[in-house]
This record gives structure tokens, sequence and C-alpha cells, in this order.
């Protein structure tokens, strides 16, 4: 929301000054954003060219004598080199003394010498000065021009513009009157109220004017007047410098004082050339597929979902957004016709979005303007026409208004104190409540009384008790409310993240560890990838997807991944790891929102390197991502989230996305299923349009269990056996079916204490076993702890190791 000072002043009475005024506009949640004080055309004199003599050395420049007043060079004249066409002797303009900055040339003058002769200075252009685009001469004023004054006065380039960030909960302030109001609450002067127009009308309004609508709250009232015999042009300087100041183009007086009363009242209006209406107009649904060609010379297809002014001619404006080219105001516009009309927000929102329009008209009307200023703001915008178009106004015709009814909230003044901490007396939060336009009805004692309170018409966003302790902080000053200090938790490095929190950043950083980059995709997903990956239920489909194919909640980060992973690989970059910590939805409840973490490699997107490097040969890099290295990922992310690795159990086999016979499951326990890993099934990745070796994994942090509480945070100290580790090699027969992780489970169980390590290192299968078997080998590492093993010790250890073996899983020591 921009507006200049001299505007604001208009509606307050103030002395402050600029930077007294912006730094209360913050304080009472009007923030400042920008202050363009215009300081850049401070410097620029009106001078004029007495003598304009030809150049010695050049045939397009001049060599002038400018008199820029008593004031400057002590009134002598300044000589200034100068190239423009229309540079005469007589021409006054806007001189740049040596020193001074030009903005549209970017520079900072000094003396100069051009061709020999020296240059004190330059008579300025449009381009030059950032007025226009205007560079085939330099600015050529009337001789009532007052030579040394500023020019930046006279070209009202003087007048500070002032931008606020406005929120949408504040419709109010969408007007320039509106934030005089709320300045003149704060006690930053007074507020001008405008007397009601005197209008003498005469005769009626003769454009008939219906309503058809299904439901009253799209327009809750219409107002119109005819104007006869205005003749129309440009709009005044002062209105033209003001709408020029905050991004407008003036187009015709007309125009410009709807636009001018949509940012000085916050009251958007529009208006017909009546000439060019055939018929009465009627406010409709648009039938599907009607047109309307706007005033930004767009054509727009419409459907019943948008609200119409319409003639016998069809549509003529989009009612509350913007109107038809066809029924404009233009130079031979004689008889004009004056929109002042409500709109219902939430459709205004909604077909400004759909047709893509953006507006001022739109920004208010979906934010809310004041209901009871439809009539009043109708008088007042017939003033402004009369006074810069002038003829004759008709009785206005108002239809469908049934006036504004206030809401009223019961208000206990404590809650001022419950809610902010702050000391604000009866008194003052009554004085800055009716200040603000609140009506505050009942005699309130204390600060535990009630009272009730009407909200005025034009806030809209005002709807309950908090609502109202915010006007009285805000004008009371959030600056008095006193810091405090947190409340003490009674430990020092308390706990302050919760377990989930803090396993989330674990694997993250522990992914990030592993040379992965962390990516974040859409929580959005076409339903075909849904069901791909177990989703695709009714109950997680969008009402209102922002796109056709991200119509369902995802089931899981796999499809995100896999087409980012293809991305890249469409452009260039195919060995790629990256991994997502985030939720799935497997369900709509709560409960149903899973936290996971996930990632993918590959190409050679190894753990081990990666990449078309000499050195992959050597280092054991440079091969296709498989099975393993997803299993190493997931199983680093449970490792670095603290649960014990000895109570996790490996599963062959997954979810049906990725390959039967190179994938598994992560357990704790016979139902804790913690997560699953993989090679992906060539089905899945043709169905995603997605190639390459590729493989990945998905934990499921919530699935595992709170840590146990520690009864000391000191660590024991460390203790190093000083006896050698020992290995030993068995190989076990057994059945095609079996696993190797129930060979190295139950070999660790043999003694628990004494061996610290099972690996497979063999995997054999083949006739001279016998049908349905196979060999696996394994390397078992035993560490003495308090003193060294003699071979009865070795045997009766590798015994142990053995009859687990036979009892857990039927395999026999191979000959």
């Amino acid at each position: 929301m921009k507006f200049t000072l001299s505007w604001l002043k208009d509606h307050l009475e103030t002395d402050a000054t600029l930077d007294q005024i912006c730094e209360r506009l913050t304080a009472i949640g009007l923030e400042v954003e920008d202050v363009d004080d215009k300081a850049a055309y401070k410097p620029f004199v009106i001078a004029k060219i007495l003598t304009a003599e030809q150049h010695p050395e050049a045939d397009r420049l001049r060599v002038l004598s400018v008199d820029a007043g008593p004031n400057v060079n002590g009134g002598k004249p300044l000589q200034i080199v100068c190239g423009a066409p229309n540079a005469r002797a007589g021409l006054i303009g806007a001189l740049a003394r040596p020193g001074d900055y030009v903005p549209g040339l970017d520079v900072t003058l000094g003396v100069g010498k051009i061709r020999g002769v020296e240059s004190h200075g330059m008579m300025c252009s449009e381009k030059e000065l950032n007025m226009s685009d205007e560079h085939n001469g330099i600015i050529d004023l009337p001789e009532n021009a007052l030579v040394g004054t500023s020019f930046a006065a006279y070209a009202g380039l003087d007048d500070p513009i002032i931008e606020i960030n406005l929120t949408p909960n504040r419709p109010d302030c969408t007007s320039i009157y509106g934030i005089a109001r709320d300045l003149a609450a704060s006690g930053l002067g007074t507020l001008k109220v405008p007397a009601a127009p005197a209008l003498k009308l005469e005769g009626e309004t003769t454009v008939g004017l219906t309503i058809d609508l299904d439901d009253e709250k799209l327009c809750p009232g219409f107002g119109l007047r005819l104007v006869r015999g205005v003749k129309n042009g440009p709009s005044p300087a002062w209105m033209q410098t003001r709408l020029k100041a905050i991004g407008l183009r003036p187009i015709n007086a007309l125009v410009d004082v709807t636009n001018y009363m949509t940012f000085d009242q916050g009251r958007p209006m529009h208006v017909f050339d009546a000439a060019k209406v055939k018929g009465d107009l009627t406010v409709r649904r648009a039938t599907e597929g009607e047109t309307v060609l706007a005033l930004d010379t767009r054509e727009y297809k419409l459907g019943p979902n948008n609200v119409v002014i319409a003639d016998d001619n069809g549509v003529e404006s989009i009612g509350g957004i913007m109107g038809g080219e066809h029924s404009g105001c233009d130079e031979n516009t004689v008889d004009v016709l004056i929109e002042s009309a409500l709109w219902d927000p939430i459709n205004i929102a909604k077909s400004g979005r759909t047709l893509g329009i953006i507006t001022d008209a739109r920004y208010r009307f979906e934010r809310g303007v004041d209901p009871e200023y439809m009539v009043p703001g109708l008088d007042r915008t017939t003033e402004l026409v009369l006074d810069l178009c002038g003829g004759t106004p008709a009785k206005e015709k108002i239809v469908g208004y049934k006036g504004f009814e206030a809401k009223t909230v019961d208000f206990p003044f404590s809650e001022v104190k419950r809610l902010t901490g702050l000391e604000v007396s009866t008194d003052e939060s009554r004085e800055i409540l009716t200040r603000l336009g609140f009506t505050v009805e009942g005699q309130g004692g204390g600060t535990s009384e009630r009272v009730s309170v009407k909200i005025p018409s034009w806030r809209p966003d005002v709807d309950g008790k908090a609502d109202l302790v915010e006007e009285v902080m805000r004008i009371h000053g959030v600056d008095n409310i006193k810091p405090e200090p947190l409340e003490n938790l009674g430990t020092v490095n308390g706990k302050i993240l919760t377990t989930l929190q803090i396993r989330t950043r674990t694997a993250k950083r522990a992914l990030a560890s592993r040379g992965m980059l962390e990516a974040v995709t859409w929580s959005f997903i076409p339903e075909d990838q849904a069901k791909l990956f177990g989703g695709g239920s009714s109950a997680l489909k969008l009402a209102n997807p922002i796109a056709a194919d991200m119509s369902d909640m995802r089931p899981s980060l796999l499809p995100g991944l896999l087409t980012a992973a293809q991305r890249n690989a469409d452009k260039g970059y195919g060995d790629v790891a990256i991994f997502e910590v985030s939720g799935t939805y497997e369900n709509d409840t709560p409960e149903g929102q899973r936290r996971v973490a996930g990632g993918i490699r590959r190409g050679t997107a190894s753990i081990n390197g990666a990449g078309r490097m000499w050195s992959n040969a050597t280092k054991g890099g440079g091969k296709p991502v498989d099975v393993y290295d997803a299993k190493a990922d997931a199983l680093a992310v449970i490792e670095a989230c603290g649960l014990p690795m000895g109570n996790v159990q490996i599963e062959q086999g997954g979810p049906s996305w990725y390959h039967p016979g190179r994938s598994g499951t992560i357990k704790m326990g016979p139902k804790v299923i913690l997560g699953t890993f993989g090679e992906f099934h060539p089905k899945t990745l043709a169905a995603l349009d997605v190639s390459g070796a590729l493989a990945g994994f998905e934990i499921y942090l919530d699935a595992m269990p709170e840590p146990k509480k520690k009864a000391t945070r000191t660590k024991p100290g460390l203790e190093l056996s000083p006896f050698q580790v020992v290995k030993r090699d068995f190989a076990f027969v057994v059945g095609s079916e079996v696993e190797a992780g129930a060979i190295v489970k139950a070999a660790t169980s043999a003694d628990r204490k004494l061996i610290t390590g099972v690996n497979v290192f063999d995997v054999f299968e083949g006739a001279s076993l016998g049908e349905g078997k196979k060999s696996i080998a394994i390397e078992v590492l035993i560490q003495p702890v308090d003193k060294t093993l003699t071979d009865e010790d070795f045997e009766a250890l590798t015994g142990k190791i053995v009859a687990n073996v036979e009892k857990t899983t039927g395999g026999v020591l191979r000959a």
C-alpha cells in the first residue's frame, strides 16, 4: 500500500515529521516497508538560458549562459555545454550543478571540459531525472516558472512516498483515510472528517438495475447514478501526480476519479459510458463459455462461478474485479453511469484466482470493504466527477442493500492484562477503542468489569475479545510490554527437543556424512504413483490440488526421490545420492502420518566412491549401486538413532516396489518393522519412467522405541583387552531356504562375552552338496578378556557354536 505524505495530510492534521509518522505506523502494526523521500530531486533548481552560442569545436553542441537565480554562483551566469536540440535562449528548465547526483545517469556531476570548453553543470531532460522516457530534449518549462526556485517543489517531486506492508486482516487500511484514522487514534494528530457532499439532483437514473442471483450474499448491494453532460478529458495535474507517485497511469478524468477513490477511501468504483450500455443492467452469474473483453484488452472465458454485470449486449463487467472494454469511458463520453457495489469476498478471491486477474479492486473486495460507505462513496465520487468534468447528477438507484448490523462483543477489560501482561487502565482501554471507531456501551468501574463493544462497519476482521485486546495493545504500544525471562526448566542442558525431533536431525546428519545430499520433494504425487507405492486411497485425495498431477498425499518418500534423480540424470548428472527426512501418509488421521528417513543412490554413487574417476577401479568404486549400498545406508540411520544393533534382524524380501530377490526388511522383534531397503523392481522403474541402477531405503523413525533412561550420564571407562583377537572359520551345510543372518545370530549367541563379531565370507551351492542344500562360511572373532584361552577353551567354544547353529538352523559342519 503506497501513499504520499501530502495525500496523508489531506486526512490528518499533524505537525509530525516524516520520521515520526513512519515510526508510529510501524508501532501500531502498519509496518513501513519503504520510504522514498525524493531526496535525489532536492538539489535541482529552475534555471533560464540567457544565450546559446555554437560550440567552436562541435557542430551539435552549444555553449549556454544559464541564469540559476541569486542564490547560485553569486547570481552570476553559469557556462554549460549542452547537446540538446531544443537548447535555446529564453528556455526555462531544470539545472543540475557540480556535485549533484543525476539519477537517470547514475553519476555525480563535476566541472568538466567538453571539446576544450568548461561546463559547470547540465540542463536535464525528463529521462535524466527519471521522470519519464523522454530524452529528445531538455525540460522546457512555461514562462511562469520562477528562476532560482526548487524544481522538485514546482514539479511535485518533493512529496515523500511511504509504502506499508499491509497484512490481510486490515482491510480498513487499504485506504489512506483509514491509515490516517489509525494514526489519529494513536495520538499522532487529528482526523479530518470530510463534510457530506451537497449534490443538486435532477431527474432519475433512467437505466434499470436488477440483481438476479440465487445467493444474495454474492452481491449484498448495488448503487448506480447517472450523471448527464460531463466533459471528459485529462485529470488535473495534482491528481495525476499522486496517481503516478503510487504507480498508476493516468487515463482520463472519469477513470482517474475511480482509481483515486480506490486508494483515498478504500472504495473501488466503476464508470460506464451510458451511451454504450444497451437496455438495463443486471447482476447475474455468467453462463458457461461466456466471454468478455476486459479493460486490460484481454478476453476472459467465464463460467457460473463468476458474477458479472450485464446488459442486452452481454457481459459489461466482471463484478468487483475489472470492467469491460466495450462500455469504458473515453474523451467522447457525455453521460456516465457511476457504480458503487458490494461483493462477496470469497467469490471475488476465487474468481480472481481462477481468471488470473490481479487488480486494486479485487485486492480490496476480497478483504472486505466498508458496506456503510457504499452510498456515501457513490456521493463522494459524484462530487469529484462534477468538480472535474461538470454535469448534472440524477437520483441514485440502490438495489439489494439491507443495511449494516453491527456485531457486538462482550468484553471484560481484564482480558488486556491476561493476554498481554500490560497494565492498561479501564479508561484508557475505553478511550482507545472509542478513538478507533468502536462503540463502548456500559460503565465499567474496574478492570474486572464487562462492557459491550459494537464493531464498526469498516472492521470485518474484529470478531472476538482477543481482537479487541490486540487493538488496545497496538495503540497503547507493543514496546510497553516488558521482556520476561523464560521459565526456569530446573536443569542445565535439559532435554528440549522430543525424541523424534532428535532422531530427525541425527538421521539427516548421518546420511549427509555418507555423501548423500538432502532433497525436499512435494508431499503430493500423482494417483498412479501413489497406488504403485501402497497408497491411492480416497481418504488421501486432495479436494483442491494445486496441479492435476499432484492429486494424492504420498505414501512413501521414494517416488519423489526417484523422479528427482531422473531429472538430474536427464541433465547429465547420473550419479546421484539423495535423501529426505519428512512425512508420509497412510491415512487421514494424525496417527496415519509417519516420520520417515528415505534415500536413493543412482548409477555409481556408492559410499565407496562415485563418478567416472580413474582411481575408482583401485578403490572399489565405479560399480553400479546395489542392495548392499541401500542396506548400509539404512543400518547407518538406525545406528545413528541409538538403537542397539544386536536387537535388529534383517529378513529377505520387501514391499512390491523392490526387486524380490534383492531387497530386505529390517525388524526389531517379530512385529516391529523399522524399515525396508533394496534395488527397485524393473516394473516400478518403468511405471515411473525412470532408468538406471537404483537402490533405496526407508526407515520409519517413529517406529523406533523410546530409548531406555540411563541411571547416569557418565560414560563407563574404556576397557581394552591385552589379549590378541583370534579368528576361527566355520562352514555349515544348511537348507537352501536358510538365511545367513540366522547362522550369524546363532553363532553370536554361543558366548556374547567372548564372541565380538561374526562375518559371512562365502556362500556356495553345488551338486556335491545335494539338492536343496548350500554352504555358508562364517568368520568368528573371539576376543579373550581376562586370560589367554587354552586349546580346551577353544574346543568348548567351538562345540557350543556348532551346537547352536545345528539347533537353530539344522546346519552341520561341512566335511
